[in-house]
């Protein structure tokens, strides 16, 4: 399968993908603007402050010669030890509440992205990589639950304060509140430039930490082919590639996003240096409005328009990042699904297994089409084998019968019920799949065992496990049915193999799939679970991919697939006679067993 062409990111792109994400947060809008509002009452109280700083200024500057009016002194501080309680706690209470907002959106961000992945079709995970998929679903996350909770409560705060402190500032002198103004939009000018040059960096580090992801989970995944064939220097050549890739994009970012700071800590400085200089020649020329209790105040207004223009520089390196992330987060959210699914159900107990295969068209691209006209009519209880060269299209015959994916043309029914009429679920249900890739789950071997079925008895634990060969095997377990499975026990692929059979005599669904069930099993222990899958496959259809004799011969009706068409189809009696393509790939697989 062909990977997915990741579109290149541009700035356009990631603002609009954070403007989605601020729509997302649209439901937590009334105790965002409760935030808002706390946030402003706490900058009020935090530029009431420098104004009756000047007041105690100027209370002790006119009783240096003549003595200090200590009742006003005293007021005036009591005052402003109240003003500034008051803004703490407003200002708390702002932060709570948005920390409490960034965590519920963080949380109802990973479940919209966990029910999202149950809706993907297994075409998005054919041609995305289990690395990248889990990239975006941590990594994207956090990064942008951390920009909500750390950078958006101070972005708030900060322009607040900043729309308050300009106020002030041409409340209390309008030549030094320009001075400082246009300092500031240098700061701003030079703030936005790096921004602009700095954004495909941030874009470059989201993409190449899910490649690395990527690369890494694939790794580690095949650690023992790796080690078997040697590729551990090429492997660890790509990992340094990816690995070097990744620095250079995070070292370019961080250091592009770093100069903010020192950008706007330098047209800060250069705003103080004005202030005092021009207020200054105001105070020689004998401008009685410009007092030194104002230039005071006034230079505390400049520390605090200073103070917002950092913090919004550094949640800007952040909300880079959270751009990025969301990119990445929405455009998974905003795949296609699975179309819709009637409400036509199939009881597993009344199904027959009666199938038909209505000349059905299929390619996992649109334009390549694989299955090209496929037809067959299957009747309950028959054993149907599958055979056919590698490529011929017998696994993806088996994933349309589950659909797992959705047919280009042509229609599945099972008893008549087409299965775009059922819902996938209901699909699913009607068969057991046993396939020749094990898997089995951190859980108890009772868990495993009867995994998403309710009422199983002690008994029929005993009976699925007799049937395979487990039954020594479980009591030699320190805790039998209780122990615990994991990636640390020493379970070869024969006993995981019988573990999935088990599984499946256990559900006991009308139809069964086997998709080379037995590659992993030993002759020895191959016979005795043929007995159980004969005991399995009475009464029910069966679809069995497979190469061996035994599982060939014995079928009912065999299906040889060539090129995505069924070519030839009867038992083996009737193919062989018929000295076709089957007879072709049965005595060139056996003449040398024979010989």
């Amino acid at each position: 399968m062909p990977r997915m062409t990741r579109p290149a990111p541009n700035e356009k792109a990631d603002l609009k993908s954070f403007r989605k994400l601020l729509r997302y947060c649209g439901a937590y809008l009334p105790a965002i603007l409760i935030a808002i509002v706390l946030a402003i009452g706490g900058t009020v109280c935090t530029l009431i402050g420098p104004e009756k700083m000047k007041d105690l200024t100027d209370i002790i500057q006119r009783g240096v010669m003549t003595g200090i009016d200590m009742d006003a002194f005293v007021e005036v501080g009591i005052f402003l030890a109240v003003l500034y309680a008051a803004g703490a706690v407003l200002s708390y209470g702002q932060q709570f509440i948005m920390a409490t907002v960034t965590q519920n959106v963080s949380k109802k961000l990973r479940s919209h992205i966990n029910r999202k992945i149950n809706r993907l079709p297994l075409n998005y995970f054919d041609t995305t990589t289990k690395g990248d998929i889990l990239s975006r679903v941590t990594n994207d996350v956090d990064t942008i639950s951390q920009t909500l909770s750390q950078s958006t409560a101070n972005l708030v705060s900060a322009i607040a304060l900043f729309i308050g402190v300009l106020v002030m500032m041409f409340k209390t002198n309008v030549v030094l509140a320009l001075v400082t103004i246009g300092s500031s939009v240098l700061g701003f000018v030079l703030m936005f430039s790096v921004l602009r040059v700095s954004q495909k960096y941030f874009n470059r580090v989201q993409d190449q930490i899910g490649d690395i992801n990527g690369d890494i989970e694939e790794v580690y995944t095949n650690h023992n082919i790796v080690k078997a064939y040697n590729g551990q220097e090429g492997e660890r050549a790509k990992f340094n590639i990816l690995n070097l890739k990744l620095f250079d994009s995070n070292w370019k970012a961080q250091f592009l996003s770093g100069l903010m700071m020192p950008i706007m800590t330098f047209v800060g400085h250069l705003s103080y240096v004005l202030i005092f200089v021009i207020g200054t020649v105001f105070i020689v020329n004998g401008n009685d409005a410009v007092t030194i209790g104002m230039l005071i105040s006034f230079t505390m207004y400049a520390r605090l328009f200073s103070q917002p223009l950092s913090t919004i520089g550094q949640s800007m390196t952040s909300i880079q990042s959270a751009s990025a992330a969301s990119r990445r987060v929405f455009a998974m959210l905003e795949s296609e699904e699975m179309s819709d699914e009637s409400a036509k159900t199939l009881v597993p107990e009344q199904v027959e297994g009666n199938v038909t295969f209505d000349h059905v068209h299929f390619g996992y691209l649109p334009e390549k089409t694989i299955i090209h006209d496929f037809s067959a009519d299957l009747h309950k209880g028959q054993k149907v084998a599958i055979v056919g060269p590698t490529g011929a299209g017998k696994t993806t015959m088996v994933n349309l019968l589950m659909r797992f994916y959705e047919l280009n043309g042509g229609d599945i029914r099972i008893d008549g019920v087409s299965t775009k009429e059922m819902k996938r679920e209901t699909v699913h249900d009607l068969f057991d799949m046993i396939l020749q890739d094990t898997w089995l789950f951190e859980g108890t071997v009772r868990e495993n065992l009867v995994y998403n079925k309710q009422g199983v008895t002690e008994e029929q634990l005993d009976t699925a496990c007799a049937a395979v060969g487990l039954t020594h095997f479980i009591k030699c377990l320190p805790q039998g049915y209780d122990t615990v499975l994991n990636e640390g026990s020493s379970l070869s692929e024969g006993q995981k193999q019988q573990f999935t059979i088990a599984r499946a005599i256990i559900k006991d669904a009308p139809l069964l799939i086997l998709d080379e069930a037995t590659s992993n099993i030993d002759t020895r222990t191959e016979l005795v679970i043929q007995e159980a899958m004969d005991k399995l496959t009475e009464n029910r259809t069966s679809f069995v991919i497979a190469h061996r004799l035994s599982t060939i011969r014995n079928a009912d009706v065999i299906l040889v697939m060539r090129d995505g068409d069924i070519v030839e189809q009867g038992n083996h009696e009737q193919l062989m006679a018929q000295n076709g393509f089957y007879a072709e790939i049965y005595n060139s697989q056996f003449e040398q067993t024979s010989a």
